[in-house]
């Protein structure tokens, strides 16, 4: 048995991969399976395992290339608009459609339209035919024991015809490979809409199995196995015998519990546990009975990095086929990248096109944040040796999407709303392809990214207690100079947030000071944090006399996410995200969420086409069902400088 080490190794993912690879080539199994007959008809995204040929000509018989009538060419000789020759119908022409054979005795079709019907049962001729004018001969697309496809080419659409219309009606392939994921863990249970406390929803195992079937692959999913030992090596020995490759998904870290590197240095041999990467550092690589077993992290972002960077490359080795390079674009960073040096950060992007620039926008870099998976565009490799990337800075992105997808979305920085979510499902169903994507960076975050040209609009809940109006104000001195509008979206009710049935008897905001109560806030920079610091400025109170002042959210649905959680007693936020917790709601102001644009690109098609959203009859149907929104000035112009 060989021995695990406790602490992870620390090598570039690439070296580790390298070697990898060299090993498994060495025993073999990287090698395609053996060629097996497919018919040919449900043969799309498989590999030829051997040159395909066609066992007929296409066409393979003479026939006509028109509509027409077929003749003997020599017959029709000496005919001229003069001097007309008059053949008999089924005699001397036969009538013919495109397609048909072309009938013994005949080398040529004239085209219908040159042709008169004088009387029945005769045509007219007015010009000479010449031998074989439009008509397809046999073999004059495809010949017979012609090579139509290698060996090693992924069948496409366009494939499948080739081979149906040269008479293959089966095609040799080789197997998908065949991939065993193992979802480990006591506390892994099937996605359910009710989870108890400490139970966490395997949701792994379908992304695995997707990335695995996008990438040509065949996937098994076993079921949940328990923090057990010899269960565990039990159903490893089972998928050993049937898979080519066996994913053991969560249990590769260096924990109490964590049994993927020991279990496979019992049975064969582990080559890498630990690369210098973010997310996904735990990654285990291993080999048993000369087959690939690798221990993927249970965290959904590293669980996807490390399939990515290791599964990806050995399915395609194994199909014969080499790995698709993803599409690179350059892109300008909205903000700072920060990076330690010794390991390579894989960051997730939301781009988008304004002006003449791409623009990126970081996303949450948690292990755990499934959602900037879903929601990424692009990824930004940031290398070993770097501390990262400063705001402004021009960087390489990987594209996740198609680029003309990307350069379709709309940008919209500043303060965050599910109003916001639903109007860009809106405008996905009214302009298919057009996409609106939402930095969450506060209300004067987004303004400041609006001036700078990383957005194409702004966000704003901006309170002045000075003339008691929103949002004016702030344009006015953050868009010093520049032609601005503010369309208004809705007005939304602000105020705390509290447990259902209001337990600790909270009534407003001097309660926040009690020694019994936890807060939870809002970043600086929001509209939100303004409304209450200004507030607390008018009672007297200051931010060190709240328990958890200093404790953020980002959303207004992470506030009520840590209020109905029990994390805090009360946040202030908006009575939409109330709602969908089930909290109380006690209502402090209504405020104004308006859109700001920059008349210099307010004529720009995405913007017109969010415009016209916001204006339509489906946005607001569908923004009446939240209750808390009053909807009366919904894409009034309610302010502009020009």
């Amino acid at each position: 048995m060989q021995r695990v080490k406790v602490f992870l190794d620390n090598r570039p993912w690439q070296e580790a991969l390298e070697e990898y690879r060299e090993v498994l080539r060495r025993a073999g199994s990287l090698a395609p399976g053996r060629g097996e007959k497919q018919p040919t008809r449900t043969a799309l995204g498989r590999v030829t395992s051997e040159p395909v040929y066609a066992v007929l000509s296409s066409p393979h018989y003479a026939g006509a290339a028109m509509d027409g009538v077929a003749v003997k060419a020599e017959d029709t000789f000496g005919a001229s608009e003069e001097a007309p020759r008059r053949m008999r119908l089924g005699e001397e022409a036969v009538v013919v459609d495109t397609g048909d054979p072309l009938p013994p005795g005949c080398d040529a079709v004239i085209m219908l339209e040159h042709l008169n019907f004088p009387e029945e049962g005769v045509v007219e001729i007015r010009s000479p035919a010449v031998p074989w004018q439009h008509v397809r001969q046999p073999g004059e697309d495809i010949l017979a024991g012609e090579m139509l496809l290698p060996a090693n080419h992924r069948l496409r659409p366009v494939d499948l015809g080739l081979l149906l219309s040269a008479g293959v009606v089966e095609v040799a392939v080789y197997p998908r490979p065949r991939v065993a994921i193992l979802p480990t863990g006591s506390e892994l249970v099937d996605p359910n809409p009710h989870p108890l406390p400490g139970q966490i929803l395997d949701s792994n195992s379908a992304m695995l199995a997707g990335m695995v079937q996008e990438w040509g692959g065949d996937p098994e999913v076993f079921p949940i196995t328990p923090d057990d030992y010899d269960l565990l090596k039990a159903r490893l020995r089972a998928a050993l015998e049937t898979a080519d490759m066996v994913l053991i998904n969560a249990g590769s870290s260096a924990g109490r519990e964590d049994y993927t590197a020991r279990l496979i240095a019992e049975l064969g041999r582990v080559l890498t546990h630990g690369v210098a990467t973010r997310p996904g550092k735990p990654a285990i690589l291993g080999v048993i009975e000369g087959k690939p077993v690798i221990g993927i992290p249970g965290y959904p972002v590293s669980a996807a990095l490390c399939a990515d960077l290791f599964v990806r490359p050995l399915l395609y080795e194994k199909q014969g086929l080499p790995v698709p390079r993803r599409a690179i674009s350059r892109a300008v960073l909205n903000r700072k990248i920060p990076s330690a040096l010794g390991r390579e950060d894989f960051v997730r992007l939301r781009l988008a096109r304004i002006g003449d620039k791409l623009t990126a926008v970081p996303l949450g870099r948690g292990a755990g944040a499934l959602t900037t998976l879903a929601r990424a565009d692009g990824i930004l490799r940031i290398p070993l040796e770097s501390e990262g990337f400063p705001a402004g800075a021009e960087v390489e992105v990987s594209l996740l999407r198609d680029l003309t997808d990307i350069e379709a979305a709309v940008l919209v920085s500043g303060s965050g709303d599910p109003l916001l979510d639903i109007l860009g499902t809106v405008m996905r169903q009214l302009y298919p392809g057009r996409s609106l994507t939402i930095s969450p960076v506060g209300s004067l975050g987004g303004l400041q990214a609006l001036r700078q040209g990383e957005a194409h609009g702004a966000s704003l809940t901006l309170w002045d207690p000075a003339t008691g109006e929103y949002n004016v104000s702030y344009v006015e001195k953050l868009l010093a100079g520049r032609e601005a509008l503010l369309i208004n979206l809705a007005y939304r009710q602000v105020g705390l947030m509290v447990a259902p049935g209001n337990p600790k008897g909270i009534n407003d905001l001097q309660d926040l000071t009690r020694p019994d109560i936890t807060f939870v806030n809002r970043p600086v920079g929001s509209g939100m944090r303004l409304f209450l610091d200004t507030n607390l400025e008018r009672l007297g109170i200051k931010g060190e006399e709240i328990k958890g002042y200093d404790r953020e959210e980002f959303t207004h649905l992470g506030v009520a996410a840590a209020v109905a959680s029990g994390r805090a007693d009360a946040g202030l936020g908006i009575y939409a995200a109330a709602r969908v917790y089930g909290l109380d709601f006690l209502p402090l102001a209504a405020e104004r969420l308006d859109l700001c644009f920059l008349r210099e690109t307010w004529e720009e098609q995405g913007i017109r086409d969010l415009i016209q959203t916001i204006c339509s009859r489906e946005f607001l149907e569908e923004a009446s069902r939240w209750r808390g929104y009053d909807l009366r000035d919904c894409g009034k112009v309610v302010w502009k400088n020009y």
